[in-house]
């Protein structure tokens, strides 16, 4: 698997999207092999992943709404969200 550094651009692989469901009153994740309902620290997470902010960025960005967030975390989350194939790196990243 590659490795997540700062400079690392996440994405939604193609076919899975974060959705609020009002229902359940959440996000949910929507990908062609279920739904997953992810946590609020990780649905942010997720909404910052587009192919264009790094890990760097995300970390940034999470940090003006809560404390403690680390590029380590961040990569530790989307590590497995690569591994369960729902997040994928922009093309060119480690």
């Amino acid at each position: 698997m590659n490795e997540i550094t700062g400079t690392s651009r996440p994405r939604l692989r193609r076919g899975v999207r974060l959705s609020y469901d009002k229902v359940r009153a959440t996000h949910v994740l929507l990908f062609p092999e279920g739904v997953l309902v992810p946590n609020p620290t990780a649905a942010a997470v997720l909404g910052h992943c587009d192919g264009v902010n790094d890990v760097d960025a995300v970390v940034k960005l999470l940090s003006e709404r809560y404390q403690g967030v680390s590029v380590a975390d961040v990569a530790e989350l989307l590590a497995a969200l690569i591994e369960r194939r729902i997040v994928e790196l922009a093309v060119g990243d480690a």
